[in-house]
């Protein structure tokens, strides 16, 4: 009787079994911001410090996509080695877009043992990105390889996951100059338009509507790059305040147009003068705001 309860509080007793899990990152195909997903090839290592307490300790199943190919390289009682190619997908963030930054992961978790039973630990020395890889469009900023705990309430299980993720933003410079300088452009004409006189005032808002409408086509451009989400991203929020802008602008002309209607040139002078120059500070400077602010 002693010896069965002994064996039961023993078997109780015994700790997962750790399976150290490395990942080398060969090539990463195009990531779709639309849908985040993308395609990974890879090498996937997975081994037992020990004696493997079990032959199946590597089956295991991708959370966030699936394997195209597997191709098993080493197999031994306490060392599997694969060839993957796999299509996956992450979350998309795009708050910051054009500046934003993405995580791809690489999820990976046993398709029976809950963590009481095998247990993932990340393994440094076999981890890490290929250097010949080329990300079009997109800086590799760096990758971690840590361990989740996925628990399953409606099961009252808790499964280990590796989850292997790739840092990557896009480059900035081309996002400015293919985003926000054509509009930047834009509004520098505005802004000029102010140093002619009053009595070119016609053409003034000729101009300004015609820009106008230019950002507005624009921005529509903008906005089919990426998928329609519920928030304003930063592009959002700069054109934006180009609207506010632009706005402001109209009704000042419209305000010298009706002095110069009605004769009061005296007052419309004032008028020009108080923004003929003004606006070239105050418009910078709101910009500058809205990039140290968001930024």
């Amino acid at each position: 009787m002693l010896i069965a309860l002994f064996a039961i509080l023993l078997a109780g007793a015994v700790s997962a079994q750790d399976v150290y899990v490395g990942m080398y990152i060969l090539n990463l195909g195009k990531f779709d911001v639309a849908t985040g997903s993308f395609t990974a090839d890879f090498y996937l290592s997975m081994k037992c410090p020990d004696e493997c307490a079990s032959t199946n300790f590597a089956n295991f199943e991708f959370m966030n996509g699936r394997a195209a190919s597997t191709d098993k390289i080493i197999d031994t009682p306490n060392e599997k080695f694969y060839r993957i190619q796999a299509n996956l997908n992450s979350p998309v963030d795009l708050k910051r877009f054009p500046f934003d930054t993405q995580q791809m992961q690489i999820i990976i978790e046993d398709k029976e043992n809950p963590i009481d039973k095998i247990k993932y630990v990340p393994m440094k020395t076999d981890t890490g990105i290929d250097k010949s890889i080329a990300f079009t469009g997109w800086d590799i900023n760096g990758w971690k390889a840590s361990m989740n705990e996925h628990e399953y309430p409606v099961y009252d299980e808790v499964y280990s996951q590796y989850i292997f993720s790739v840092d990557i933003s896009r480059i900035r410079i081309n996002a400015f100059i293919k985003t926000f300088l054509p509009v930047i452009f834009i509004v520098l004409i505005v802004l000029f338009t102010f140093l002619m006189d009053p009595d070119k005032i016609v053409n003034r808002i000729t101009l300004l509507s015609s820009s106008f409408i230019a950002v507005v086509m624009f921005h529509v451009s903008i906005s089919n790059q990426i998928p329609p989400v519920g928030y304003l991203t930063f592009a959002d929020k700069f054109m934006v305040l180009t609207y506010f802008v632009l706005l402001v602008s109209f009704v000042i002309n419209v305000i010298l147009l009706e002095l110069l209607e009605r004769k009061k040139l005296e007052l419309l002078e004032k008028v020009h003068r108080a923004t003929e120059y003004s606006m070239f500070v105050l418009v910078p400077l709101l910009y500058v705001n809205l990039f140290a602010v968001l930024m």
